[in-house]
């Protein structure tokens, strides 16, 4: 018996379904029960394994954020580089070509974050 190929995405689409609805239904019938008094011990804020001191919801700056998503941009420019770099000398020109459009690509995405004074810390 030959299968068809829209049988192939039907069977997709019914363990795309099964894989993440099994868990759940699972967790509903074999979990433990909560119980539903709530209790000062069981709403407290709870991280690590320690107990917070003052003010839970401080807030961070956005400095922190702007340089991870800096970092975030080389990193992944590293990632992509690195193959580049290893296999150099078997590439045409094309792909070296490619490679400076890249690089060019994200030195003016850092001059742009530069001069915007993304990078100072005030």
């Amino acid at each position: 018996m030959e299968l068809n190929e829209w049988a192939f995405i039907g069977a997709f689409f019914a363990i795309a379904w099964l894989l993440p609805v099994t868990p759940i239904v699972l967790n509903r019938i074999l979990g433990p029960r909560r119980v539903s008094d709530k209790t000062l011990v069981k709403t407290d804020t709870y991280e690590c394994g320690v107990e917070t001191v003052g003010d839970t919801w401080g807030q961070i700056k956005l400095q922190y954020y702007l340089y991870a998503i800096i970092f975030l941009v080389f990193d992944v420019e590293m990632v992509f580089l690195f193959p580049w770099a290893v296999a150099y000398n078997a590439l045409g020109i094309g792909a070296f070509l490619a490679g400076a459009v890249f690089v060019f690509l994200l030195v003016e995405g850092l001059v742009y974050a530069w001069r915007k004074g993304a990078l100072e810390w005030s």
